[in-house]
């Protein structure tokens, strides 16, 4: 059955079953990501190989965070998904998680997890991919990546979750859709122009990584001031720190 078959058929036929799949993609997300500890999630196109520049820099990045002690997560597939898994599955410090969705042509495992998901839903997934991160690092992609920059950037920028770190790497390649956020949407008073300090524009891999370092302190400060400092993830946080 194609996807397009399965959504006529849930929107036609079978609402109730399709309210107890979404049901169970958002408990089996929340059951095993909930004690995963400070992570990063990483977006980018399915369609680049290990040749390509990118996917070299999401490797090199994935690792060097992983070495460090974050999990880093990803939609589980290949291209980008694959090199941040891959970084950080060869370094052994940390989780390498994969969330993967059903989907008719290009999405599959990588074998570079060492925690794997798969979704039926794309909202739901959606919700995984961003709730357990302290920041997401955004390489050059698709309709996908777009999607999951402006919605990052919404969520943000609307404060619906906490404060986190957004990178766009790959400055060649988002220019254009930087400068259209940055002048055009500010000049239309679309945004303001704080919204654009939401985006940290940089190809730098280690600034990437110590400004994740800089958001850990901050991230266990919110926790804190919520009244977390007993939970689990709070734990994990300070081990996190810890190590640095």
């Amino acid at each position: 059955m194609t996807s397009g078959t399965k959504h006529i058929k849930d929107t036609e036929h079978s609402n109730v079953w399709s309210v107890l799949r979404i049901m169970s993609d958002f408990v089996k997300g929340f059951d095993e990501l909930k004690n995963i500890g400070p992570s990063v999630t990483f977006f980018g196109s399915a369609r680049f190989d290990e040749n390509n520049t990118y996917y070299k820099q999401a490797e090199k990045l994935s690792k060097l965070l992983a070495d460090k002690g974050y999990n880093v997560i990803s939609g589980g597939s290949s291209g980008i998904m694959e090199a941040a898994n891959k970084g950080a599955f060869k370094s052994g410090k940390a989780e390498s998680i994969g969330l993967n969705i059903e989907l008719d042509h290009e999405q599959g495992g990588n074998g570079y997890t060492t925690k794997d998901l798969t979704f039926d839903y794309f909202f739901a997934r959606k919700v995984m991919l961003v709730k357990y991160s302290l920041a997401y690092v955004i390489f050059p992609g698709g309709f996908g990546t777009l999607d999951e920059l402006f919605e990052s950037l919404t969520l943000t920028q609307t404060k619906k979750i906490s404060q986190i770190s957004i990178f766009l790497v790959g400055t060649e390649y988002w220019q254009p859709i930087y400068n259209f956020i940055k002048k055009t949407m500010v000049e239309n008073g679309t945004i303001d122009i704080k919204d654009v300090e939401l985006i940290t524009f940089t190809d730098d891999l280690e600034k990437i990584s110590q400004d994740i370092d800089s958001r850990l302190i901050l991230h266990i400060n919110d926790l804190k001031n919520c009244g977390l400092s007993d939970s689990e993830y709070y734990k994990r946080a300070i081990e996190q720190l810890q190590k640095q």
